[in-house]
């Protein structure tokens, strides 16, 4: 693997040549060692094809469907894939569940003041309370614990109980569509459990039954985890609303003390920012011959935090996504890398010894083999526990500056961050006419919400999900950008103005009239819930009509992990059409793809597409764009 089968980035493909030289064991290297016959994408045939099992002591089991090779217990091909796939769906509810807790018991703390942060968005607490019903008299403190009490409650709510989140904030269409598919649900904890449940073995192994109740538990992770997830972390700590931030990886200065929050939760990442701008805490790191202190933005932690926040000299920019983690840790730059759920890979002990960083888990569901030291996230001692990371990395500086040559002179770029439902609405003047009116009259197409990971299969680290994005901006397709694919589009400089210039025509006016680019940051793949939202009023904006006839598409070109999977799901129960790619774990359950890539069309509204070659997959989106425009006689 070598070139852009490494990554698209130059910076990446840069710093695999020092790990290389400096004989690590890396993502690439043991991504081509997974494979057979000399062919890094190839794996077991069963596995891909998603008929495998060892749920049972019967097991491990394979599935042939041409043949009516069965399990042991007798489920079918098209049972064990998507039993599977519902279980990584569980997993992936389950951690954008984890964040929102912590987001709620974070509000929950600061509304009683007993953490270093605030109530930024005062308008947005009461505005989101009243959507929910939420009494919005008395104080901010009185209705920030009244909204965490109302969707706590909501959370812990049976199966069997219908969700008053999804209730109120999902289009009158789609909820009619849930109830009569029988997928309306309660509240995510019961689904979570409703849908273990039945996988376990001689539970439920009919394969459309399961993929009813995958849609179930989307819904309910959508509205539940991801928007009270996003929204109270814009209560707590801004809607995020466009500005420039640095990015890649010549944000790292080995002259500086550099401290990396990693992972998915910006809590302690926010509090350190707030403590490194103190005077005192930049002194700190002068006095160990450093030239200051500085928080760097990494992974989904740091998209949710640049969103928010203006880079400066201590926030002072953005790394890049998951693959990008070696090569970041390698650079010999790092003095504390703080690791919050998700996206901390077990191979960072290694990495830390060798380059000589402090590595942190600051999450209970965070441990690495040989590593004793860390600070589970309190929020009442979040100014404490920021205090203790920064002192760490402070300490650490010099023993780092000494034993590490770093690598500098490394690609830095610039990106304009910071798109929200309410930013894009503003940019528009304050109501969602103008670019309703530029859909209708033919200036843009659609838009494409990108919703992405990244992935080594089938190409290099963020070359699939570029390309997807340039062809899609050609064909005057606006992107919303989300997840780990939003910070390919930023490194790659799609999220600056002047990526204008690559866009179609109509696209291209758009963006010189508003200063925009035509792929808006926006966000984390917690988003997602909040792009449903948007789509929501964009349905109503039109006199309701049907999310699955708007001229728009979910795009997910290298999804990786079971977040990812239930994202795709949802959409599917939204009623989008909906790209992915690697193909996924199905390919052995002939009537599971029928009914995900055919069938869906007349339960949800929704399809999913799984085109590998990129020009081909774009034009399959437009042909679906097109029909819905002209349905809509637009």
């Amino acid at each position: 693997m070598q070139g852009e089968r490494i990554s698209y980035h130059e910076s990446v493909r840069r710093m695999y040549d020092r790990i290389k030289k400096d004989g690590m064991t890396n993502i690439w290297d043991r991504y081509e060692a997974q494979g057979m016959g000399g062919n890094p994408d190839q794996r077991c045939p069963f596995c891909m094809g998603g008929v495998r099992c060892d749920l049972c002591s019967n097991g491990p089991c394979r599935a042939d469907v041409g043949k009516d090779k069965r399990g042991v217990c007798g489920i079918t091909g098209d049972g064990m894939a998507m039993r599977m796939m519902l279980l990584r769906n569980v997993m992936g509810a389950s951690t954008y569940q984890y964040h929102t807790d912590q987001t709620v018991r974070t509000l929950r703390a600061t509304a009683n003041a007993r953490t270093p942060f605030q109530i930024r968005e005062p308008d947005k607490l009461k505005s989101f309370a009243a959507r929910l019903g939420v009494d919005t008299s008395g104080s901010e403190s009185d209705i920030a614990v009244r909204l965490c009490d109302f969707v706590e409650s909501d959370f812990n709510r049976k199966s069997y109980e219908p969700s008053r989140i999804v209730e109120v904030l999902a289009p009158p269409e789609r909820k009619d569509a849930w109830q009569k598919l029988g997928i309306f649900p309660g509240g995510i904890y019961g689904e979570m459990m409703l849908a273990t449940s039945s996988c376990l073995t001689n539970i439920d192994g009919y394969y459309t039954s399961l993929a009813l109740k995958a849609m179930r538990l989307g819904i309910s992770m959508a509205y539940q985890s991801q928007i009270v997830n996003e929204y109270c972390q814009d209560i707590l700590f801004g809607i995020p609303r466009p500005h420039r931030m640095r990015v890649d990886l010549g944000v790292l200065d080995p002259d500086y003390v550099n401290v990396l929050p990693n992972g998915h939760e910006p809590f302690l990442g926010f509090a350190m920012v707030q403590e490194a701008r103190k005077p005192e805490w930049q002194e700190k790191a002068r006095s160990v011959g450093a030239r200051g202190l500085r928080i760097i933005a990494n992974i989904e932690t740091g998209q949710e935090m640049i969103q928010r926040w203006e880079m400066d000299d201590v926030l002072y920019g953005f790394t890049g996504n998951w693959i990008t983690q070696e090569a970041v840790l390698a650079s010999g730059c790092v003095d504390l890398f703080a690791c919050d759920m998700n996206c901390s890979m077990p191979i960072d002990p290694i990495y830390a010894g060798q380059y000589k960083f402090k590595l942190i888990p600051v999450s209970e569901v965070v441990s690495f083999e040989g590593v004793t030291d860390r600070m589970n996230y309190v929020p009442e001692e979040a100014q404490q526990q920021a205090g203790q990371l920064l002192q760490m990395a402070v300490d650490n500086f010099k023993e780092r500056r000494k034993s590490v040559e770093p690598i500098t002179g490394l690609p830095i770029g610039e990106a304009m961050v910071g798109f929200s439902s309410e930013s894009i609405v503003d940019a528009l003047g304050g109501t969602l006419d103008p670019l309703l009116g530029a859909i209708k009259d033919g200036t843009l197409k659609g838009v494409a919400g990108l919703v992405s990971c990244t992935t080594l299969r089938d190409t290099g680290q963020d070359v699939h999900s570029v390309r997807m994005a340039r062809e899609l901006i050609k064909r005057d397709v606006l992107v919303l950008s989300m997840g780990c694919g939003n910070g390919a589009m930023q490194v790659a400089g799609l999220c600056r103005p002047e990526a204008g210039e690559l866009a179609g025509p109509g696209l291209r006016g758009l963006c010189e009239k508003l200063q925009v680019p035509p792929v808006l940051s926006y966000g984390t793949c917690t988003d997602t819930g909040r792009l449903a939202d948007l789509l929501a009023a964009i349905s109503g904006a039109l006199g309701g009509v049907p999310v699955p006839d708007l001229p728009v598409a979910a795009v997910a070109p290298e999804y990786m992990e079971q977040k990812a999977t239930i994202d795709a799901i949802f959409a599917l129960a939204l009623g989008l059409y909906t790209y992915v790619n690697p193909v996924p774990s199905v390919t052995g359950a002939p009537n599971l793809v029928r009914l995900l890539t055919q069938d869906c069309r007349q339960v949800t509204g929704g399809v999913l597409d799984v085109e590998q070659e990129p020009v081909q997959a774009v034009e399959s989106i437009m042909a679906h764009i097109e029909a819905n425009r002209k349905k809509l006689g637009i």
